[in-house]
């Protein structure tokens, strides 16, 4: 019995490729950047080392000035505040000492500063109340302290003045009422602000200098840190250029724990491609091997001139095309896993396999049943490929029924890595002993139907390319032959890449 047709214009077959089309080949054509194919560099995004060192200078740049500017404030306020706190000590120490005799105002003890007693010194005080002149220190000389506060109010009060020129002033004064007078007094003390100024000055001339200081030192340190921790890369590509220049298969160096992935994907990849090239050396070998004798014969028959050269010629040349079609649809399907991950759904690709075959056989009976949402990781024009040559074979050789069961195996239990698809039909089936040889190419049980023989080789060796498998049976409710056809399942919908 012959389980494969010939050349498929129906369910599942594809026409024979032009010299122009990319199938021709054997290989999906996949479009390449014209900079890859011209061999110039790809496109890239920019050094990592500067973009780190870039992220690394921002950041650094933005906390130094935000903390430059908060400490700067802070120790800005502290000197401030010192410097109120020693006219307020100066103040508190005319108050404690000043006694009023004769309406004169006279210090029981020497005051804290002996700037009081020198004339610009930069640090002044008056004593004044209504109806009396004002009593100023000896520092004043013949100026006085032009005094602007509320003098209701009990409380110190600080304001800055400039009414001595060249000489802005931080004023602090008080009302008080003295023992022994009923008069309110006003207090003032004022020094001069340059050097409250010149201790801001300096304050912020060490923060300058320390923050810039640590600024370049912490550049320094993002820069040394990116050109240290990209060393890996560098040493990946110097291993990548050792496979290419010395013919070495793997990356063998020990580079550190972040790196490791891309290098196990680097070796898997280089292990995929070599996997790939060996199987295209095979396939080219093979297919030679197999073209060698038919060309034999004819070129023996042509060089004999035999009586029977028509036929000969016609003969070999359908065994070479069986040949040709066969290593053609295992090219076919290795390039197209190595595009990428697919996920086809298997019902839909059934569906219209059956639809296409029920035009060929309008009495068979087809019947698909299973999981509706299962899908598997191969691509669509391969499962109509398969599903195509196994329809078409139970239709044709089967006695009128033909069942398809998506996901059999895991109906009621637990889901597996594989998604096995079951094609039954009521024929006579395959003897269990030919059931192995059924497989090779060319073989056919039933010679009184036309065919090629190589159906089930394609079926087993695409289902094999994208790590499946395929095994014959006996159909259990219809009595015929059980195809058992296992793909590895494919991801959701929604997991699948645009």
């Amino acid at each position: 019995m012959d389980m494969v047709a010939g050349e498929k214009n129906g369910a599942g077959r594809t026409a024979d490729p032009s010299p122009d089309h990319p199938l021709a080949a054997g290989v999906d054509h996949v479009p390449v950047p014209r900079a890859i194919e011209a061999g110039k560099a790809p496109p890239h995004t920019g050094s990592l080392a500067r973009r780190m060192m870039v992220i690394a200078a921002g950041w650094i740049t933005i906390l130094l000035l935000a903390g430059g500017f908060a400490l700067e404030r802070t120790l800005t306020d502290l000197v401030e505040d010192n410097f109120d706190d020693q006219l307020e000590y100066n103040m508190t120490g005319m108050i404690t000492s000043a006694e009023i005799i004769d309406g004169e105002v006279w210090f029981s003890r020497s005051l804290g500063s002996q700037k009081f007693m020198e004339v610009d010194s930069g640090l002044y005080y008056q004593i004044s109340a209504d109806g009396y002149d004002p009593y100023p220190s000896r520092s004043l000389w013949d100026r006085t302290l032009d005094l602007r506060a509320d003098h209701s109010v009990t409380t110190s009060q600080f304001y800055d003045s400039n009414q001595f020129a060249n000489e802005p002033l931080r004023v602090l004064e008080r009302s008080v009422q003295l023992p022994g007078s009923d008069t309110r007094w006003t207090f003032a003390v004022a020094a001069s602000r340059d050097e409250l100024v010149e201790q801001i000055g300096r304050v912020r001339s060490i923060l300058v200098w320390s923050f810039a200081v640590l600024g370049l030192g912490l550049f320094i340190m993002a820069a040394l840190q990116s050109i240290y921790g990209l060393r890996p890369l560098r040493r990946v590509r110097a291993a990548i250029q050792r496979i290419r220049t010395t013919g070495t298969n793997r990356v063998t160096d020990p580079l550190p724990l972040e790196v490791q992935p891309l290098v196990e994907e680097l070796n898997a990849l280089l292990a995929h491609s070599e996997k790939q090239a060996e199987e295209a050396r095979t396939h080219a070998g093979n297919l030679a091997h197999a073209l060698k004798t038919p060309l034999t014969v004819v070129n023996n028959a042509a060089t004999a001139k035999a009586p029977d050269l028509p036929d000969t010629v016609i003969r070999e040349a359908t065994t070479m095309r069986r040949h040709v079609d066969h290593h053609l649809a295992r090219a076919r399907a290795v390039g197209r896993r190595a595009v990428g991950l697919a996920s086809t759904p298997v019902c839909e690709s059934a569906e219209a396999v059956r639809r296409a075959v029920e035009r060929l056989y309008p009495n068979v009976r087809f019947d698909l049943d299973g999981k509706r949402d299962a899908r598997v990781a191969i691509e669509r024009q391969d499962l109509d490929e398969i599903l195509g040559n196994l329809i078409e074979n139970a239709a044709k050789y089967g006695g009128g029924s033909v069942f398809v069961t998506v996901d059999a195996e895991s109906i009621g239990n637990e889901r597996t890595g594989q998604c096995v698809i079951w094609v039954e039909d009521d024929g006579i089936g395959i003897p269990e002993e030919e059931r192995i040889r059924i497989f090779d190419r060319g073989a056919r049980l039933d010679t009184g139907k036309p065919g090629t023989g190589l159906g089930l080789a394609i079926v087993r060796d695409v289902a094999e390319i994208y790590g499946g498998g395929v095994e014959l049976g006996e159909s259990e409710d219809l009595g015929g032959l059980l195809v058992k056809l296992s793909l590895p399942r494919g991801p959701a919908q929604t997991d699948v890449p645009a």
